[in-house]
């Protein structure tokens, strides 16, 4: 038996921080940046583990409704969306992302009582699945998702969106996503950034009246076309926006609090991905670097995010009701708020969406390298 089990000397040093060890001769500083680069690899290795564990917990939270995915072509490109009371806008963004060149949906429905889930049962193209469970409880319906995407996307490219977000990509108007997704598998990238780009009505956003099927665009076409601001963001190595209206005008307190505006949505999925933050950063991060550091210009999107609707005000019920959104819905409450002293997001300044070249002029999104 060890008479005297501590280990301590008058001798002993409280290690303090790694120039100690260089110091004494123990380490270098580049050994020590080496085992931190290994420990937050192993340490991210370990995440993306965890969240497909996840995904078998969360599918058994599923009911199938239709699958269709037996009609899935080698090429198809997939689109991946859960969705809640969003009948009003489905048919148009089907028919958008139909006529871009969508194969497939593969939709989870979460609860809805407004004929969504009926109409999107009979629609070919369609697979869905239902589920009553917590939206947030499953990560704000992206837990639902990773299932379907490791089951069915593997090997495909996916886009990832909400209802109420319409992509725009260079050469939209004359070349389809397919053309796109080539072109990026010949550079060797699995992935493709899209900037949310907030769109808002001239007057109240209550009087903004939106009807089935419309094109949301023909009376939420306005947009900021500066006050953007953009910072590495060193934990998921990929960059922060923040701005547009909802930080000038929900945010105008705490501009560094706004949403987020970065997101990836469109990525060559393999078995084993995840999406750590929504759609906003992924594992492996490599699929982050969707940025050129030397200084140029990497091909990039826009989600055109057409929230600023009539409609909003019966979403902003609801959030708050069950408080199942981000931050027990506190950005849901800033919305209802504001909205209440100032309706109108409007500004003299905003820009007038027409097409993905004024966006690129702006520098709002990038054709990169793809000519």
């Amino acid at each position: 038996m060890i008479k005297n089990p501590t280990l301590w000397t008058p001798y002993s040093t409280r290690l303090r921080s790694w120039r100690q060890l260089q110091h004494l001769g123990l380490m270098s500083a580049r050994a020590w940046a080496a085992e931190m680069r290994l420990a937050r690899l192993l340490q991210l290795r370990a995440q993306r583990r965890w969240l497909n564990m996840r995904i078998y917990r969360k599918a058994a939270e599923l009911t199938q409704i239709r699958n269709r995915c037996n009609t899935i072509k080698p090429h198809d490109i997939l689109l991946f969306a859960t969705v809640k009371d969003e009948y009003i806008r489905l048919p148009y963004f089907l028919d958008y992302y139909r006529k871009i060149g969508i194969g497939h949906f593969l939709i989870v429905d979460n609860n809805s009582r407004d004929g969504g889930p009926e109409f999107l049962a009979n629609q070919p193209d369609v697979s869905l699945w239902s589920t009553k469970n917590s939206y947030k409880s499953a990560r704000f319906g992206i837990d639902w998702l990773h299932g379907l995407l490791n089951r069915y996307g593997n090997g495909h490219w996916c886009l990832t969106v909400d209802p109420d977000e319409l992509l725009v990509y260079p050469h939209l108007n004359t070349r389809p996503l397919c053309a796109l997704t080539a072109w990026l598998d010949q550079q060797g990238q699995r992935s493709f950034p899209a900037l949310l780009l907030d769109l808002f009505p001239k007057g109240s956003v209550a009087k903004a009246r939106y009807r089935l099927g419309q094109n949301p665009l023909h009376i939420c076409r306005y947009f900021d076309a500066g006050n953007y601001q953009i910072s590495r963001n060193n934990r998921d190595k990929n960059l922060l926006i923040q701005g547009g209206p909802r930080a000038r005008h929900f945010y105008n307190d705490l501009p560094h609090k706004s949403p987020a505006l970065n997101k990836i949505p469109l990525v060559k999925w393999r078995r084993g991905y995840a999406y750590t933050s929504s759609t906003h950063a992924l594992l492996p991060s490599r699929l982050n670097a969707v940025y050129d550091r030397s200084g140029g210009q990497k091909i990039s999107g826009v989600l055109l995010h057409v929230k600023f609707l009539s409609t909003l005000e019966e979403k902003l019920t609801d959030a708050l009701s069950t408080s199942e959104h981000y931050q027990e819905s506190a950005e849901y409450q800033r919305y209802t708020d504001q909205m209440a002293n100032s309706p109108s997001l409007f500004i003299p300044d905003a820009g007038t969406f027409k097409t993905w070249t004024q966006l690129e002029t702006l520098g709002v999104m990038s054709r990169g390298a793809w000519a």
